[in-house]
């Protein structure tokens, strides 16, 4: 039999699971061809849609996390697709232009990935903890190395729907794409789309911000600038212990504007150019595409409008110019999928250890300030909590509502405080690989992930970590 059947033909997909599947895709009032409106909902109709077999694995996100996931996979053995919603690898890193790594001092791919950089003389400072980048070198970094592995990627596709079999096992991840609908059919799928996308196509229980009214971390969008070297080697976050955050936001002020961030931010990486983040878009909900869309317009012309402002301000700052900004406003908030373990605050507190840990978090609590009246008094808090290194076992990384399905990344099973810490991408790193691992080892062996013993994955995540 071909392995692009239909998935009429291998009985997966119903007219009653189609629909189910497209839920959300058409809006009220949307009208699909061919049908009439009636009231506030339209029925799609059926279609047949050619299913794809040829993944043991499938990564959703390329970001840190499901890069990371896809290259681990592969280096396993498994057959890895990954799929990524904008036009290059990276996700935050790349099209979210974040041009800063945290908390990235742990083996395998973290530190593989410092020396590709650097063979690229793309790094502006020499830590491995956090250290700054070039962003262009980034992607071509991540897009050769899964070109070299054979993971077949895909840009510009979105997650829209889910199959689940009756024992709730995710048989059937649907996408979008300029192809259209495409369904993809694999033993094992990974979740590494920063807001829980599948998970919560899927089903899962999830959660967002502190509560169920959000109040969520405020959304930044990164921006490029150009001016005198000397005045960004002066000003840049690499050196002055942070209070060079203090000494750009009263140039700013100087300039007659007051930066809706309370810290804002500037990397010099190099010659005339730097990296700023300088602005916060408060209460937006991560699933709200009209509020993200909006967001995204009014931070880039605060971001246009502050550069122009120091411009006019002249002096040192004569010649400054806004010249890109990312191609994706940075999400600190999403979807929180829950897992087999739920990671709280109680274990940043205590230092938590775990039999079943993957990395272990050594970056503060880092709130963000949720409305402009409280980033003028703090821009960002810890909130009184003295963090300890805890670990993030496998167990946060395991679906609890569908089999079949793993998480990586800021969507993993935690509370909003601990959230705050392992949300950074050096986490998200390491727990791609460990995903991926998890998941190649179910693939081969016909499992799901949560029978695959620690003591296995721990074997054999070493020996990945050792190939970089």
């Amino acid at each position: 039999m071909r392995r692009d059947k239909e998935l009429t033909m291998a009985g997966e997909l119903t007219r009653r699971q189609m629909i189910g599947a497209s839920a959300g895709v058409l809006g009220a009032g949307s009208l699909a061809i061919g049908e009439e409106s009636k009231g506030d909902t339209v029925t799609e109709p059926e279609r047949q849609i050619p299913v794809n077999t040829d993944a043991d694995v499938i990564v959703c996100g390329g970001g840190p996390a499901g890069v990371a996931a896809a290259i681990a996979a592969a280096r396993t053995g498994a057959k890895v697709r990954l799929f990524e919603l904008h036009g290059c690898l990276g996700g935050v890193w790349t099209s979210g232009a974040l041009s800063f790594v945290i908390d990235a001092d742990k083996p395998g791919f973290n530190k593989e990935l410092v020396t590709r950089l650097d063979k690229y003389d793309a790094r502006a400072n020499r830590g491995v903890k956090n250290y700054m980048y070039d962003v262009e070198a980034m992607k071509i970094v991540l897009e050769d190395l899964c070109k070299q592995l054979g993971i077949k990627t895909q840009l510009h596709t979105r997650a829209v729907g889910v199959l689940k079999d009756d024992s709730k096992r995710m048989t059937t991840l649907l996408t979008e794409s300029k192809a259209g609908r495409q369904a993809w059919q694999a033993p094992v799928f990974i979740d590494a789309t920063g807001d829980g996308d599948v998970g919560a196509l899927a089903g899962c229980r999830w959660e967002v911000g502190r509560d169920k009214d959000c109040p969520c971390q405020p959304m930044s969008l990164m921006g490029f600038i150009t001016a005198d070297p000397e005045v960004l080697a002066d000003y840049t976050n690499l050196k002055g212990s942070g209070k060079n955050k203090d000494r750009f936001r009263e140039e700013i002020e100087k300039a007659g504007m007051e930066p809706t961030y309370g810290k804002p931010t500037l990397w010099h990486m190099e010659g005339p150019i730097a990296a700023v983040m300088l602005n916060h878009e408060y209460g937006i909900k991560p699933f709200d595409a009209e509020a993200i869309s909006d967001a995204t317009i009014n931070a880039r012309r605060e971001l246009f409008e502050v550069a122009r402002a120091l411009n006019k301000l002249g002096g040192k700052w004569d010649g400054t110019r806004l010249i890109a900004t990312a191609e994706q406003i940075g999400i600190r908030d999403g979807r929180r999928i829950r897992g087999r373990y739920f990671v709280t605050v109680d274990d940043v507190i205590k230092g938590a250890r775990h039999q079943d840990a993957i990395c272990r978090s050594t970056f503060s609590v880092d709130v963000h300030a949720t409305s402009m009246e409280n980033n003028r008094k703090s821009a960002y808090s810890n909130h009184g909590i003295k963090a300890k290194a805890f670990d993030i076992p496998l167990r946060a990384l395991i679906a609890a509502d569908v089999d079949g399905l793993m998480l990586a990344g800021r969507c993993i099973s935690g509370d909003f405080l601990s959230h705050a810490s392992y949300r950074v991408t050096g986490n998200s790193v390491a727990m791609g690989e460990a995903a991926g691992v998890t998941s190649a080892l179910a693939a081969r062996s016909k499992r799901m992930p949560h029978e695959v013993a620690y003591s296995e994955l721990e074997t054999e995540l070493q020996r990945v970590r050792n190939l970089g």
